[in-house]
């Protein structure tokens, strides 16, 4: 048992359809966000829901759960028809979510946090050794053998999800749907998330799995969904459907234009670029050890490694987020100490950080207000741009980076998430940096979009800009990249440029066949 639910009492492998979603609309201010979408998932089947940004998947399961009210259409589970009228309430149904980011308080317990709200009382009180036992097996269940009674806060992302997954199950016992569970996780972590995932399918639950990642589709997935601007495309089963015609499903055009990118080499302009920064020892205790590093204008280098090499760690030193403790700074050949975001922005550094929720975004303003904000605080509180301006700047910005809102006066929030990584890269952008660093900018949007934010990256050092790529899909990197720097373990290990930028030469440096010191 976990909790109150007996997983292997369902029947195994049948085409019993428990969920039916039909004829779906859901209209926002001046978006049609779903129109007459059909969507059925049967038991004991992990189903793979796949689109574009703004096709309308993630709308798809707000308005399943509870958290947005739909316009026409019907929804059945298990043959009885419902509508839930908020997450909590479609939790009672027997839909569950696991969100991208772990939505659980990592101040209390993990045990807390599996029962919150439900906690077993005796004579009044919480009865802590009963929780914590039901938690432990609880967690039993999804092969995690932890300490319950630590902070959720003391462990890894991958285990907060676990936490996150046993709390989901011990609440719903039908539906779980995983919204885009793998995108901070490394490869290690994602097979172990799999395991478990197949481990519950095996025993009849019935999974809605939310993925920008192809291969990841394909290797536990039984069934596909496509959604296009909010209608739906088709469904079909992973035999029958290969990946180069899911991603022209998905983009809903011809896929040469899309070779032809994947195809072109970024031709190396380092004899031609200055060089802007130049890092020799800087570093920041318990952060990142000690590093020497030229950025050049008119490049890309990229920072590759494994999850928690010291990739993020290096962008925020460089940005003043984490002041370095130790070296020697040199921005255009002056000798400068970088301190707060605000001193590198001057210093004409930009950052777009890996987290666009917490980080990026403030969803509750406009798209003109956060395309805005990077440039007003530049320029000070003194030197107010007038609205006439700011709309002014926001419309150029939106129709050069091809931002789908309908108007600079919507509500970031309301965006998709590829949309709204680009109003981040138009607010960095308007403030005209000649180090522009982006943190995993493709991280968790759309093929289409990855491939517009790769030429825009590659067209923006064409024009001199130095670019500082982080990502952590290499065939991207390899892709984009003039030159490389490798990180494991928080150190810079190596640098890698022209015929040795490929991914076998890359995974070797990383796994510790070559150093920095060889390479020179």
């Amino acid at each position: 048992m976990i909790g109150n639910m007996n997983v292997s009492a369902y029947p195994k492998n049948n085409n019993k359809t428990i969920l039916k979603m039909k004829n779906i609309y859901k209209i926002f201010p001046g978006v049609k966000a779903l129109s007459n979408v059909n969507f059925q998932l049967r038991e004991g089947e992990i189903h793979a829901l796949m689109g574009e940004n703004g096709a309308g998947k993630s709308t798809l399961i707000k308005v399943l759960t509870g958290v947005e009210n739909l316009n026409a259409g019907e929804i059945f589970l298990d043959n009885k028809r419902i509508l839930a009228k908020s997450p909590h309430h479609a939790q009672t149904l027997g839909l569950s979510t696991v969100y991208q980011e772990v939505n659980l308080c990592p101040n209390l317990s993990v045990a807390e946090n599996i029962f919150i709200g439900r906690e077993p009382t005796r004579f009044g009180k919480i009865n802590w050794k009963k929780i914590n036992k039901m938690a432990e097996i609880a967690l039993s269940k999804l092969n995690l053998n932890i300490d319950v009674t630590k902070n959720l806060e003391s462990y890894s992302l991958a285990i907060q999800q676990m936490v996150a997954i046993a709390r989901a199950i011990d609440i719903s016992a039908k539906v779980l749907i995983f919204d885009e569970p793998t995108s901070s996780l490394d490869k290690v972590e994602v097979e172990k998330l799999f395991t478990v995932m197949r481990k519950l399918k095996d025993d009849g639950l019935s999974i809605v799995f939310v993925t920008h990642f192809l291969e990841q589709v394909y290797e536990v997935s039984d069934r596909i969904t496509v959604l296009r601007n909010g209608n739906l495309v088709g469904e079909y089963e992973i035999s029958s459907l290969s990946k180069v015609q899911l991603v022209a499903k998905m983009i809903g055009k011809d896929l040469e234009e899309l070779s032809r990118f994947e195809k072109q080499k970024v031709v190396s302009n380092k004899n031609n670029g200055s060089i802007f920064i130049k890092a020799r020892n800087v570093g920041h205790s318990g952060k990142i050890v000690p590093f020497d590093l030229d950025i050049k204008k008119g490049e890309v280098i990229g920072l590759v490694g494994l999850l928690g090499s010291g990739r993020t760690e290096i962008a925020r030193v460089l940005f003043g987020v984490d002041k370095a403790d130790s070296g020697k700074l040199l921005v255009n050949n002056k000798e400068t100490k970088i301190s707060s975001p605000l001193e590198a922005m001057k210093n004409n550094i930009a950052l777009c950080p890996e987290d666009r929720k917490i980080e990026g975004i403030i969803s509750d303003l406009t798209v003109r207000e956060n395309i805005i904000l990077a440039l007003q605080a530049k320029k000070g509180i003194f030197k107010y741009i007038k609205r006439k301006e700011q709309e002014r700047i926001a419309n150029e910005y939106i129709k050069m980076i091809n931002i789908k809102a309908s108007s600079s006066e919507q509500l970031v929030k309301n965006l998709s998430g590829g949309n709204q990584q680009k109003v981040i890269l138009a607010r960095w952008l308007i403030t005209k940096p000649e180090l522009l660093i982006l943190d995993e900018p493709t991280r968790g949007i759309d093929v289409g979009t990855k491939a517009e934010i790769q030429k825009l990256i590659i067209q923006l050092a064409k024009e001199g800009m130095a670019v500082m790529f982080i990502s952590s899909e290499l065939d991207e990197l390899i892709r984009c990249c003039t030159r490389m720097a490798v990180l494991r373990d928080r150190v810079k290990i190596a640098e890698i440029e022209d015929e040795d930028i490929d991914e076998h030469y890359i995974m070797k440096t990383i796994a510790g066949g070559e150093t920095d010191e060889k390479r020179r």
